[in-house]
C-alpha cells in the first residue's frame, strides 16, 4: 500500500503551483496538499516541505495558460483565494483532468472537481463585487485614502485593477485586518504591504489620524444618509439581505461619527 504523500506549503498561490509542479516531478501518486498551518493527524503519512520556487510556479501557471481560457484562468485564481480548507486538493483535481485534455477549452460541469470549483469562484466573485461597492475610504492627514475590510475571502488580489482605475490620482491603502496585509497605492503602482498599525482589535484608524474636512464629510454624509432613509418604508429583512451585518461597522452611513 502506497502511503498519502502530503506536500506542506507556504500558503501562496506560487507556493500552490510549485507543490503540483513537485507532484508530477516526483510522480507522486497519493498527493494531499496542505498548508502550513494545518495539523496533519493522519497516520501512515509521508509529509514533504514544498519551498516556493518561482521559475517552477511559472512554468506550472504556462501549463495552464495553454489549456485554459482566461476564464478558466480566473476561476482558478478565485477558487485558490476562497481559502477553503481542502480547495488545493480540489483544484489539485481540476487541473489534472483539464491536464488529460487533448485541446478543447470547453469546461465539463459534469465533472464534480470542476463543479466545484466553478461553484466556489462564484462565491469568491460575490464577495469581490461586495467589497467594491462597500469599500469606505477615509482620508488621513498624510494624504492617503484608508479603507479597513475583513472580507470572507482573500479577494484583495481581485480588487487591485478596480480600484486602481477609479482612484489613480491619489495614494489609497486597502487594509484586509482579518489576513494582515494590504495594498497600498502610491500614484504608479500598487504593493502588497503589511502595518504593525492594524490588528484584529484595532482595526480602524483613530479620528485624530484623519484630516478635518474629511471628518465634517463623514458627518455631513451620515445626515444625508439619515434624512433620505425614509422610515415609514423600512425593510430590515430586505435590507439585512442586500447590506450584511458583517460589513456595517466599515460603513459610515451605520457608524456614530
Amino acid at each position: 500500500m502506497n502511503p498519502q504523500t502530503i506536500l506542506i506549503y507556504d500558503g501562496s498561490f506560487d507556493g500552490f503551483l510549485s507543490s503540483v509542479f513537485i507532484i508530477y516531478e516526483q510522480k507522486i501518486v497519493y498527493p494531499v496538499i496542505r498548508r502550513q498551518q494545518e495539523m496533519n493527524n493522519q497516520l501512515f503519512t509521508i509529509s514533504e516541505t514544498v519551498y516556493t520556487d518561482k521559475i517552477k510556479a511559472k512554468r506550472v501557471w504556462r501549463g495552464i495558460k495553454n489549456k485554459t481560457s482566461k476564464s478558466q484562468q480566473k476561476i482558478i485564481f478565485s477558487a485558490f483565494l476562497s481559502e477553503i480548507k481542502g480547495v488545493e486538493n480540489t483544484l489539485f483535481s481540476y487541473l489534472k483532468n483539464m491536464f488529460k485534455e487533448e485541446h478543447s477549452k470547453l469546461i465539463d460541469y459534469s465533472n464534480k472537481d470542476i463543479l466545484k470549483i466553478s461553484q466556489v469562484a462564484k462565491m469568491v466573485g460575490r464577495e469581490k463585487h461586495r467589497m467594491e461597492a462597500f469599500v469606505r475610504f477615509k482620508k488621513t492627514k498624510d494624504d492617503i485614502f484608508v479603507a479597513t475590510i475583513e472580507p470572507d475571502f482573500n479577494v484583495l488580489p481581485l480588487l487591485i485593477n478596480h480600484f486602481q482605475d477609479r482612484y489613480a490620482d491619489q495614494k489609497w491603502l486597502i487594509y484586509d485586518v482579518k489576513r494582515a496585509y494590504g495594498i497600498f497605492y502610491n500614484l504608479h503602482k500598487v504593493e502588497i504591504i503589511t502595518l504593525d498599525f492594524f490588528s484584529k482589535q484595532n482595526t480602524t484608524v483613530a479620528k485624530e489620524h484623519y484630516t478635518s474636512d474629511e471628518l465634517e464629510f463623514q458627518y455631513l454624509w451620515k445626515t444625508y444618509f439619515d434624512n433620505v432613509n425614509i422610515k415609514s418604508r423600512k425593510n430590515a429583512k430586505l435590507h439585512i439581505q442586500h447590506l450584511p451585518r458583517r460589513y456595517w461597522k466599515y460603513l459610515i452611513e451605520k457608524n456614530n461619527i
